[in-house]
């Protein structure tokens, strides 16, 4: 239980005026230290009150830093991309999908649905990916502390154009899975060398009613609809395919 209720109901009212409703499939990216609050389970809590039983709060677990002949194995491999997710992640009751780089991390009735098609991708956010499926589920991606860099489901968007930073060379990745099975699969890895990810520049082209901004803690929060920021980023990559990156030069 959580230790401190009146933090917990503040959270939640938080939520709930920045937009986050009950049923609400959600993304959440965060940077835990910003938000002004010790004791994560609060945090969680908040999120899964917050979307209910028939919603589904999913975080990413990626391991991109781990590179084979490491063993990427899906119950201990942590993930490397702040201390929520990786809470969650060991948290009872959560369930990860097998990917050696992108996996995402949810719990609840709704978490298989999301999380078990994963494993047939061989690219970081393929269509099997919750990446991929949260604009088809219209599914909202909640930013909290971290502004709009860290943005995974960007990748998903950038699979379908495949611009030419997109992609590095295949690398065979061996897997250790949930039944303890271990085996060898290669993907085709992302890239980046060279570039910086400018994510931030969907500030500039959601319409009004794509995006909320609030506060959730101390930190700002942003809660943004994905199957919109998946089409007008699309739209913006077909017309230039750096629009979403600039060189390190």
């Amino acid at each position: 239980m959580p230790t401190d209720p009146a933090e917990l109901d503040n959270l939640q009212t938080q939520l709930r005026a920045l937009g986050l409703l009950p049923g609400d499939a959600v993304m959440v990216h965060s940077a835990f230290r910003t938000l002004g609050i010790r004791d994560p389970e609060v945090v969680i809590q908040a999120l899964l009150d917050s979307v209910g039983p028939e919603g589904i709060l999913m975080m990413p677990a990626l391991s991109y830093l781990q590179q084979p002949p490491d063993v990427h194995d899906s119950d201990n491999t942590p993930s490397c991309v702040g201390y929520l997710p990786e809470y969650y992640r060991r948290r009872p009751g959560t369930r990860r999908s097998l990917h050696p780089t992108h996996s995402v991390c949810a719990s609840g009735p709704q978490a298989p649905a999301w999380l078990d098609e994963h494993a047939r991708d061989d690219t970081p956010c393929g269509p099997h990916s919750p990446f991929s499926l949260m604009p088809l589920r219209k599914a909202k991606i909640l930013m909290l502390g971290c502004g709009l860099k860290p943005n995974t489901m960007m990748h998903a968007v950038e699979e379908h154009i495949q611009p030419p930073y997109l992609f590095g060379k295949p690398m065979v990745y061996t897997i250790t899975n949930h039944e303890r099975q271990t085996f060898r699969k290669e993907y085709i890895p992302h890239n980046f060398r060279g570039m910086i990810q400018r994510y931030d520049r969907v500030r500039d082209l959601l319409p009004a009613g794509a995006i909320s901004r609030g506060r959730v803690g101390s930190a700002e929060a942003i809660l943004i609809r994905s199957e919109i920021l998946f089409q007008t980023a699309l739209e913006r990559l077909q017309a230039d395919p750096l629009a979403f990156v600039e060189s390190e030069r």
